[in-house]
């Protein structure tokens, strides 16, 4: 990826058609298909090993589609495919990635459940809710995490959703947590204010501020504070292109070279398509840059619509 943003290799995820058929297959032929030669097998050491090589920082795995019923088995899973990673990464560290805190405690005990030396891993997610059980492992384990900006709390933004404000002192909770009770350093953990659909990132009700503007104006404000600057901020980025109909590379492209301007410094991303080493077209970066300034304002979400009609326009004529 390009200088200051730190990949997270995505490809190994459940929910991707491709991978999830192949895990399947893998988990249906038993246990001992983790380990045995096989075309699948080969499939997810390609997946491996290619993130590796693409310069990723992490190689992510979630395998929580298959947890859905039983969460015993992506436990199981995880420790399986945290072993795969370990051996076929070259070294680059797992993100193991899970909304689920019994897989990713799995994970990181499988990570260093091993004789050979390996890199710290990267924990995807803790919330404040769950920073009392997480955040503690510390002591036993080195980690760094994502620190996912929500709360089972009702928000109580415009809309019903999270003010910047509100991400923020999210934020700060889990920063001060980790850092002053459990012993992390404010570069081991990454904030993530969520990426949102630009094609449904359109507010209902009047003066009610957009997804994107929420997300990108939170890691501005985080990389503003005085004591979080040197947290890192980071977004799925494959997210923000959903539903759209064309130029799904491009607009990623786009939309992370904008968040970049707003302090961006990671991603989970396919590091194949390298999104920030190369400018973004013009018209799709006016897309986006309409997005993140999508304040509630009449002008500013009727701008966004305008250029989302325009490319919508365009897309009908490819």
């Amino acid at each position: 990826m390009g200088k200051g943003l730190i990949s997270i290799g995505e490809s190994i995820h459940a929910s991707i058609r491709q991978t999830g058929e192949v895990m399947k297959e893998l988990r249906e032929s038993g246990a001992a298909a983790h380990s045995t030669p096989s075309e699948a097998l080969d499939y997810i050491r390609g997946l491996v090993e290619c993130q590796a090589d693409g310069g990723a920082a992490y190689i992510a795995v979630n395998v929580d589609a298959f947890g859905e019923d039983d969460s015993a088995e992506a436990v199981d899973m995880m420790a399986q495919y945290v072993r795969l990673v370990r051996k076929w990464g070259k070294g680059v560290p797992i993100c193991i990635d899970s909304s689920n805190d019994d897989v990713l405690i799995a994970g990181l005990k499988e990570w260093y459940d091993t004789g050979e030396p390996v890199k710290p891993p990267l924990i995807n997610s803790i919330k404040v809710y769950t920073a009392d059980r997480m955040m503690p492992l510390k002591e036993q384990y080195d980690f760094s995490f994502v620190g996912l900006l929500m709360t089972e709390d009702k928000p109580t933004g415009p809309g019903g959703s999270h003010s910047v404000e509100e991400l923020v002192s999210l934020a700060r909770e889990l920063f001060t947590k980790a850092v002053n009770d459990h012993g992390f350093k404010a570069e081991e953990i990454f904030f993530d204010s969520t990426v949102f659909p630009l094609a449904i990132d359109m507010p209902m009700q009047p003066n009610v501020p957009g997804y994107t503007y929420r997300a990108f104006e939170t890691i501005r404000a985080i990389k503003g504070d005085t004591e979080m600057k040197d947290c890192h901020c980071s977004l799925g980025l494959s997210n923000c292109c959903r539903d759209l109909p064309a130029r799904k590379v491009g607009i990623c492209r786009a939309y992370t070279l904008k968040a970049m301007e707003y302090g961006l410094d990671a991603a989970i991303v396919n590091v194949g398509h390298h999104l920030a080493e190369k400018g973004a077209d013009p018209v799709l970066l006016e897309m986006v840059d309409a997005f993140a300034k999508m304040d509630g304002s009449a002008e500013r979400t009727n701008e966004a619509m305008m250029q989302m009609g325009q490319y919508c326009a365009a897309a009908k004529k490819r």
